[in-house]
């Protein structure tokens, strides 16, 4: 087997390895396709070098199939297809125990706090597994954890049929998200400076508008009638958006918290007051958003086909990073881990 490992400076090593047999309670995968992430790219600068142990395999938005299974691992069987939760939680910390496991207070990332999938076999834990149905293809199994992050958002936002939605970023997570919340029958618009990130928008039948050449709040304030977005998703990241997400809040309006940011914004916390905002942390997913993301492919609610932008194989590594670095039209490049897949 094969094994990419980031050594640092942007750069990768592509080296031969031998497959790990599964312990109990795991499986071993034979890799299909590997998506590059924001995380990843985070990681490709050398912004997480301290949670990262150099060289290390990363990567963790992965489909694969069965190849070898553990003793005691019921449910699974060989030649399945199958997607990995990259979440790896302690189950005893008084927040695992109140069965939020996707916060646990140990919690490691795998393929960033442990080595991750850009390999061509990965033995995990079974129980961070769910199958795949038989009409979901591996290059849209490995964008199930990106489009469970959206089906967290939005579930978090409590979000329904009907509701206005706005969405600031219309970066890939921004895009998934405004899927999801399209799937759900609320009205969408995205708010994204970027011309071919819009038009990517625009062919997803989402509204989008300009927030450079174009006043948000009194374009939001028209489109909703004077009484503001019902739920507002920060997936920017930049402090623009979080001055207009008070903004654009209506009454009682909802906003997810969705982006990192790094360094604590100034946030007016009197709209918070005056409008009766909530303000709502969305952090990774659950293994319900993982069930409700695959069952939304599967029933062709939504394509993620136009999502992905390219697919390289793992010998190429190295470009397809370098390909999707400062790249905003680009959406999801795909590493393809094992060339029979």
């Amino acid at each position: 087997m094969f094994a990419a490992q980031y050594i640092g400076n942007k750069s990768f090593n592509v080296v031969k390895g031998h497959a790990i047999a599964p312990q109990a309670g795991e499986v071993r995968l034979d890799v299909g396709y590997v998506g590059i992430c924001g995380t990843d790219m985070h990681i490709y600068h050398g912004v997480m070098d301290q949670r990262v142990s150099i060289p290390q395999t990363i990567g963790h938005e992965i489909s694969g199939i069965v190849a070898q299974i553990g003793e005691g691992v019921e449910g699974f069987t060989l030649g399945e297809k199958v997607v990995v939760r990259p979440l790896d939680w302690c189950g005893e910390c008084p927040t695992c125990e109140a069965g939020l496991t996707h916060i646990c207070q140990n919690l490691k990332f795998m393929g960033i706090d442990t080595p991750g999938a850009f390999q061509s076999s990965w033995t995990v834990k079974a129980r961070t597994l769910h199958k795949l149905p038989a009409g979901v293809d591996l290059k849209q199994g490995a964008l199930v954890e990106p489009l469970s992050v959206a089906c967290h958002d939005v579930r978090r936002s409590r979000l329904k049929a009907g509701e206005k939605a706005v969405i600031l970023g219309g970066g890939p997570i921004g895009q998934l998200v405004a899927a999801v919340a399209k799937s759900v029958g609320a009205e969408v618009l995205v708010s994204e400076p970027n011309d071919s990130r819009r038009a990517f928008a625009d062919e997803l039948g989402v509204k989008s508008v300009n927030p450079m050449d174009t006043d948000l709040a009194a374009y939001v304030d028209e489109w909703t009638g004077t009484k503001g977005a019902d739920v507002v998703f920060e997936v920017s990241g930049v402090l623009p958006a979080i001055q207009s997400m008070t903004q654009i809040a209506g009454r009682r309006g909802r906003i997810v918290m969705v982006a990192i940011h790094s360094t604590a914004p100034p946030i007016d916390l009197f709209q918070f007051f005056w409008k009766e905002l909530e303000l709502l942390g969305a952090r990774v997913y659950e293994a319900a958003d993982f069930d409700w993301a695959i069952e939304l492919i599967a029933s062709g609610q939504i394509d993620l086909k136009p999502f992905i932008s390219s697919v390289s194989p793992l010998a190429d590594i190295g470009s397809a990073f370098a390909n999707m670095d400062g790249n905003p039209q680009g959406m999801k490049a795909l590493v393809e881990c094992n060339s029979e897949q």
